[in-house]
């Protein structure tokens, strides 16, 4: 497999004063370490706290990171993405990584695909022409959870086409699930995993929201919620082994804390694109509108942390994704699905770019540093 090897311009957001967090694995440290990048350097935080969990969870963070100076440099970015002074983890740790499901029109339709086709790819194009002129049209612009969607459902009912993946669609309750257990994710840069019993899987562009344990939300990151389609479709109870597999969650390449440039209102009107490219030749894009979620950010976050449920490590939560990617791949009617070595990459101009290679997820690096193995860490370098 080809893995370019990635520079900073190529994964930085446009923004050169955007205030970014991250996570590095440090070789001249001997381990992890938070870091802020600014102009291509990267500067350790461990003094202000020794993970990105604590760190987020200052209410003064922005201002403490403008004075960037005080924090020493462990090398270049772009050293770190060549590995000469380490490489670039996913930019959360301790916190809960966590997905909403069914956000957008376009892929609560597919959701109903693959529920209709239980799985089999061949069968998606069919059913796809049977319903998309019925429940596509009736699902555009619905506020979830409102006097409208309460009539669109009576609808689809009568019809016969009410779905599961419709009630957390635009019903009073989304859908939040587990995506990942807290330091799995990998980041920009690694190989992201399917699972080898999947013949029909995809990439998910979403928006990531950074989420202090009050609530907060401080900042934004870009992930890939990858998704085994066959799998889900079979069963909606095999949810997790669709979704939580070895490599299978990337988040990055850094989140973008929240301030007076950028704020959660940018973010709701951010365009996230989507580019596949395989060794095959193969090539698809695509792009999801932020402004065509059926929930606003805030809502998702309400009902991911309340009295009924809280974080204290706070959490990081997947928005979902408005793009179902249905191109012909492996012949005509059979739909998109990853090959090994596709190169991914998830851009939007204000959070850069999220770029990952496809394998097998039991041929990519095997998870093995826990939060067990991070305190030790910590604990021997002085940081606790």
């Amino acid at each position: 497999m080809t893995m370019e090897r990635l520079a900073a311009g190529d994964i930085l957001p446009d923004n050169n004063r955007a205030v970014l967090i991250g996570r590095v694995w440090s070789k001249r440290e001997g381990g992890p370490c938070p870091v802020l990048v600014h102009e291509g350097q990267v500067h350790d935080l461990s003094g202000l706290a020794p993970t990105v969990s604590e760190l987020l969870e200052r209410p003064d963070l922005v201002g403490v990171l403008s004075r960037f100076d005080s924090y020493p440099v462990l090398g270049s970015l772009d050293a770190f993405l060549s590995g000469d002074a380490g490489e670039l983890l996913a930019p959360v740790d301790l916190q809960a990584v966590k997905a909403a499901g069914v956000t957008f029109a376009d892929s609560m339709l597919e959701r109903v695909i693959e529920e209709q086709a239980r799985g089999d790819a061949t069968r998606a194009e069919e059913i796809r022409k049977k319903l998309a002129p019925v429940i596509g049209d009736n699902l555009r612009g619905v506020v979830a959870g409102s006097e409208k969607a309460a009539e669109v459902k009576k609808l689809l009912q009568e019809l016969g086409l009410w779905s599961q993946y419709l009630e957390v669609g635009i019903g009073p309750d989304a859908e939040i699930f587990t995506k990942a257990q807290p330091m799995s994710s990998v980041g920009c840069g690694a190989k992201v995993g399917i699972h080898p019993i999947s013949e029909w899987n995809n990439p998910e562009p979403e928006v990531v929201l950074a989420v202090r344990s009050d609530g907060v939300i401080v900042g934004a990151a870009l992930g890939n919620d990858v998704n085994l389609r066959d799998v889900e479709g079979r069963s909606a109870l095999l949810l997790g082994k669709a979704k939580d597999n070895n490599a299978s969650c990337a988040i990055g390449p850094f989140i973008r804390l929240f301030d007076d440039g950028f704020t959660l209102s940018d973010l709701e009107n951010a365009k996230v694109s989507l580019k596949v490219e395989g060794q095959d030749g193969f090539t698809m894009t695509g792009e999801s509108l932020m402004s065509a979620i059926s929930r606003k950010p805030s809502q998702l976050v309400g009902q991911l942390l309340n009295p009924n449920h809280q974080y204290p490590d706070g959490a990081v939560l997947f928005l979902g994704t408005m793009f179902a990617p249905v191109k012909d791949r492996r012949g005509a009617g059979q739909g998109f699905t990853h090959e090994i070595g596709d190169r991914v990459e998830i851009a939007t101009p204000a959070l850069g770019r999220l770029v990952n290679w496809v394998d097998r997820s039991d041929a990519c690096p095997p998870w093995t540093f826990g939060s067990q193995a991070l305190m030790r860490n910590l604990a021997n370098r002085g940081l606790l």
